[in-house]
């Protein structure tokens, strides 16, 4: 990375390069000292020319001025066009380009137009006056047109800038409400996970008082029910304080279509994976559906985490690789974790209205699969589809033993 340095509050280069110019102007009026008329007077003037040309880029207008009145003093005396007049062609060519305000540069034109008049009626030699205003109208014409379009190109790249800031920060905000919007959603379900724990262990519970009497083993496993639905309640609380955000406006559901999104409160489970494969299926997805080794019973909220998965994943392929494509869809089980894996081949046709979803796309997904300390990859084939690869793992049988024994 490379730092830039400053002088005087202006990067060094702007001000190495003013120096520059500061100095040719200089130098051409020393030169002056060896002229026939003006001597020392023409030279300070041009001097003083030069040093205000110093300030040109952070006072254009008033160097113009500056440089202006300058010009007219050596107009009054006499002097002619002189060497460091090139003096008043930078200064209007600042104001011009630097100038808030473009109605300062059209001003100096107007201004340096009647300077050209004058310096046309003192030239020296035998030519027409007109013949040399024709020559400096065109040269001061020009500095003034190559001014204005420098300065359109300064502030083209100026707006390029602000719009491209303004975007990032538009995209830096949408991010992050996506993030809080989804983790509010992921809350909102677990909560509703937690809620049906404890109407379980509630309706358990009054189950064992009325028959802890009569009928003892009926009594002793509704309290094995209470203990592990109270341990995995538990367990999903735990979660719910992590990603628990204010609450948000529930997700209005687009009416009509085969793949509404389901409704408010509603926690959809993995039995109803058949029925949401059938509606992409109707929606013009060619799903090709395994699995691999033996499904086990999931917590809720896992269970929702792994549906969701498969539901944003293929409403993916529906929107990006079009009708028509082709969708394999594989449930990996093994003893400590479930897989999920989709892959497309991106060569359907794009759907007129897409699919809405049950988040936000690989945020959303991110947020559910972290939720559970699982992982996720994401990213394009080498024939072109889309893979998304989700992992979770599986609550432990010894934490499970060990949570038993505590209790």
């Amino acid at each position: 990375m490379t730092v830039e340095r400053i002088v005087f509050g202006r990067p060094l280069r702007s001000v190495a390069f003013d120096v520059a110019v500061s100095g040719l102007v200089a130098f051409s009026a020393v030169l002056g000292i060896f002229a026939e008329h003006g001597g020392v007077a023409e030279t300070a003037v041009g001097l003083v020319m030069a040093l205000v040309l110093l300030f040109r880029r952070i006072h254009p207008s008033a160097v113009a001025a500056g440089v202006a009145v300058l010009a007219l003093l050596q107009v009054v005396v006499g002097w002619g066009p002189l060497a460091y007049d090139i003096g008043v062609l930078i200064a209007l060519y600042s104001v011009v380009k630097y100038a808030d305000r473009l109605r300062d540069g059209v001003l100096a034109g107007i201004v340096a137009a009647i300077g050209v008049l004058l310096a046309a009626a003192q030239m020296p030699g035998p030519a027409p006056w007109w013949a040399g205003a024709l020559y400096y109208g065109l040269v001061t014409g020009a500095v003034w047109l190559v001014g204005l379009n420098v300065r359109t190109r300064r502030l083209y790249v100026v707006s390029l800038e602000e719009r491209a800031t303004t975007l990032e920060r538009e995209r830096e905000a949408e991010a992050r409400a996506a993030v809080a919007e989804e983790r509010t959603r992921i809350a909102r379900e677990l909560h509703d996970v937690v809620a049906h724990s404890m109407a379980v262990m509630i309706v358990q519970a009054d189950g064992i008082r009325f028959t802890i009497d009569r009928d003892p083993a009926t009594a002793r496993e509704a309290a094995k029910v209470v203990a592990d639905t109270g341990r995995q309640a538990l367990e999903e609380m735990r979660r719910l304080v992590g990603v628990l955000r204010e609450p948000s406006r529930p997700e209005p559901a687009e009416p009509g279509g085969a793949l509404d999104a389901e409704p408010a409160h509603r926690r959809p489970a993995l039995v109803e994976l058949p029925d949401l494969l059938d509606r992409f299926r109707v929606a013009g997805l060619r799903i090709t559906d395994t699995a691999t080794g033996t499904a086990v019973a999931l917590p809720p909220g896992l269970e929702l985490t792994v549906y969701r998965v498969v539901q944003e994943s293929l409403t993916n392929a529906l929107k990006h690789a079009g009708v028509g494509a082709a969708v394999e869809l594989r449930l990996d089980w093994s003893a400590d974790s479930v897989v999920v894996r989709a892959v497309d081949d991106g060569r359907g046709r794009p759907v007129v209205r897409p699919a809405p979803s049950g988040g936000h796309g690989l945020v959303g997904m991110r947020e559910r699969v972290g939720v559970y300390d699982g992982s996720l990859a994401a990213g394009p084939t080498l024939g072109g589809g889309w893979r998304v690869e989700a992992r979770l793992p599986l609550p432990s049988a010894s934490g499970t033993e060990e949570g038993k024994a505590a209790a």
